[in-house]
């Protein structure tokens, strides 16, 4: 007789395995290495911290043996949010030297071996113990500092054993005495099973996490004894490493060993900064942080022109933010709902700065920007944003200079007057050399912010404007009006 046991799901799992290109990643030049390393850190920290879904959890390894040298764990309520996340360390530097050596896919699960009141939604029989045993299957926790083995299985469906011939009570005895020795190893090993029937090469991924790797073995070896496992299960390749935190991403690609650790090793100089170190969460918050360009490029170019004009341009006073900017033509009301949900775990970041939805007044289309005090920050950002509703291009793909973004909150009772100037500027911007399309883009939840999105053809005919009576002009009368200092940063 057909008897499937009731299955329920909860989060999706990716273990996404990568190799490391070491010969590539010892001829690169330093200034590569560190910009990897950077956005490596940024990344894995992004998504330790789930500031890429409502919810979810995020870890990264480090792996012996040859087939990997990187484990990143990831759990999505979404199988969407999983490719995103795989797609996301892609686009970094450090995804660049790697290789996916594997990767396996499957989703959490409780099967009606475990209860039948929980599946009769029999409120009164759940006690209150199991209900938290399910769901901290179906919404598990990566423990923390712990080795790591991962290995598919599925069970046989040979001539003489398959499981799935058998009547669902003698598979029911066969798990609940594989629980059983299971639990003597509680406290010891922790464990994620996810089902990947229909969605994987094998019926199950199992992940095991505990702070002796004999536990690891030990638990395995002893319960192949269980004739749920003796007669009934097949094994794939296993996978063994340690959880590191991202800021030990320097140690890792200089071959120290992690976590780590208190006692301390001077990663700081893994990648060739002599003075520089990541901090927490592995950015670089100081304000003297660039693009990945060299600083002198940096200093001696737009911006350095810009300070000479006494022009913000993203560095007052010793503050750096970057910014990305893309336009979209959604409807304004969905897309500031997708972003308003992104916006929330980008909070949890001291580095963010503001994420806004900007309306056009001229063009039909909406303009997403988001601040970040680090160059890695807002690229990761970027990731995640390309994936909103109606995205049309990033700002730096229209031409060869790409936005000047230019912010500027506007005091109320000088609204008008501040519309009524850009007009007037806009009208001189319109006929000068190089200058493809400006607009003034006005943040849906403060009419009173605005952002300028302009478009020119190079550097040369941006500062061209700069340099003009116009903007002159525009400046000295922008101080009566405006309730802050402007904010002028180039984004491409």
């Amino acid at each position: 007789m057909r008897e499937p046991p009731q299955t329920d799901e909860g989060w999706y799992a990716l273990h996404d395995f990568r190799r490391i290109d070491w010969a590539a990643w010892r001829d690169a030049p330093e200034r590569e290495r560190d910009r990897a390393i950077e956005e490596g850190v940024e990344y894995l920290d992004a998504h330790e911290a789930v500031a890429d879904a409502d919810d979810g959890a995020s870890a990264v390894f480090a792996m012996v043996g040859h087939k990997a040298d990187l484990l990143i764990v990831h759990l999505r309520p979404t199988l969407d949010a999983l490719s995103t996340a795989e797609r996301g360390f892609d686009r970094t530097a450090l995804g660049a030297f790697t290789e996916q050596s594997t990767s396996y896919v499957s989703v959490t699960e409780v099967s009606g071996y475990v209860s039948d009141a929980y599946f009769a939604e029999d409120e009164e029989e759940v006690d209150t113990g199991l209900k938290r045993y399910i769901e901290g299957k179906l919404e598990p926790d990566i423990p923390e500092d712990q080795y790591v083995s991962f290995y598919p299985m599925s069970r046989k469906r040979g001539e003489q054993d398959n499981w799935y011939d058998l009547p669902f009570e003698r598979r029911r005895e066969m798990m609940e005495e594989h629980g059983e020795h299971g639990r003597e190893f509680g406290g010891r090993v922790k464990q994620i099973v996810a089902s990947s029937v229909g969605l994987d090469d094998w019926e199950w991924g199992v992940t095991l996490f505990s702070e002796d790797p004999t536990d690891l073995k030990d638990i395995v070896y002893e319960m192949r004894y269980d004739e749920a496992s003796a007669r009934y299960s097949e094994f794939g390749p296993f996978y063994v490493g340690r959880r590191f935190p991202p800021s030990d991403l320097p140690a890792f690609l200089a071959g120290e060993s992690v976590p780590v650790g208190d006692e301390g090793h001077d990663h700081a100089h893994a990648h060739g900064e002599g003075e520089g170190h990541h901090g927490e969460g592995g950015a670089h918050h100081g304000g003297d942080h660039d693009h990945g360009d060299d600083a002198d490029e940096d200093e001696d170019g737009i911006r350095g022109e810009l300070e000479d004009l006494d022009i913000y341009a993203g560095k007052p006073h010793g503050e750096d933010v970057y910014a990305t900017v893309l336009y979209s033509e959604a409807d304004a009301d969905a897309l500031f709902e997708e972003v308003d949900g992104l916006r929330k775990n980008f909070d949890h970041y001291d580095t963010h700065v503001k994420t806004a939805v900007y309306d056009g007044r001229e063009a039909d289309r909406r303009a997403v920007v988001s601040i970040w005090e680090t160059a890695s920050a807002a690229d990761t950002a970027a990731g995640f944003l390309s994936e909103l509703p109606g995205i049309v291009s990033r700002a730096g793909e229209e031409s060869g200079f790409g936005t000047m973004g230019m912010f500027y909150t506007i005091k109320p009772e000088h609204r008008e007057d501040f519309v009524e100037k850009f007009d007037t500027v806009g009208g001189v911007l319109a006929d000068m050399e190089g200058h493809h399309e400006t607009d003034l883009m006005v943040n849906l939840e403060d009419e009173n912010d605005t952002f300028i999105a302009s478009q020119w053809r190079s550097k040369e005919d941006a500062m061209a404007f700069f340099r003009s009576d116009a903007f002159s002009d525009t400046v000295s009368w922008g101080r009566d009006v405006l309730a802050d200092r402007p904010r002028h940063v180039f984004l491409a």
